[in-house]
């Protein structure tokens, strides 16, 4: 049974490459810990993306892992996904996103930003949050970030378990011993997905061994 707080989450972006070649590289992370895929493509059709959540949906099974659908609940009941994300502007529709999917087994998680957002997730019974940005990121060049010892306090202040995002990479991620996060461009841009994961699930779990 997969636990209820991923510990290392792959947000997806085919943007960046698709077809054959975005497959392989996810396949790779699976394979080297990401417990968790999360599919945003706010640039794809709907029948396109469900294309990409049917086959992300066999993989993540076969590999024991979850799959998330951000935002869009109707492409997540088609393909049995095990949760759905929302933003942060959509913080409120957590309790109506649960009672639609009305199956206690799947999450419903939010994207937080600071302090507020935190608490307003709680308060709407979010299972989990990302919060970010924890480094600059080159999607935000020059955009205000947290740093680590901002995101640790509001973490370990907040009520709902909450991970990590925004401009982690297998050189930082050791700041971050022990929390869960949430990746794109450190396994997706990745020479090696498998060894990058390993690296990250390290850290997201603490397990220096």
């Amino acid at each position: 049974m997969l636990n209820s707080v991923p510990r290392l989450i792959l947000i997806t972006d085919t943007t960046r490459f698709s077809g054959e070649l975005f497959f392989s590289a996810v396949q790779q992370a699976l394979r080297g810990g990401v417990d968790t895929v999360l599919i945003r493509e706010k640039h794809l059709t709907s029948a396109k993306l469900l294309a990409l959540a049917a086959r992300l949906r066999q993989m993540t099974q076969d590999a024991h892992a979850r799959l998330i659908i951000h935002t869009q609940a109707d492409i997540a009941c088609a393909v049995d996904a095990d949760g759905i994300h929302l933003s942060s502007a959509d913080i409120a529709a957590v309790a109506s996103i649960r009672q639609w999917m009305n199956d206690p087994g799947k999450t419903v998680s939010v994207s937080c930003h600071n302090a507020e957002e935190l608490q307003q997730a709680n308060v709407y019974g979010a299972d989990f949050a990302l919060l970010s940005p924890v480094f600059p990121t080159a999607s935000h060049p020059g955009a205000a970030h947290l740093g680590v010892e901002i995101f640790q306090k509001l973490a370990s202040k907040a009520a709902l378990p909450v991970l990590a995002l925004g401009g982690i990479d297998t050189n930082n991620c050791h700041r971050l011993e022990g929390h869960g996060m949430a990746v794109i461009s450190a396994l997706l841009d990745a020479k090696n997905p498998e060894l990058a994961a390993q690296r990250l699930y390290i850290a997201a779990t603490g397990d220096i061994g």
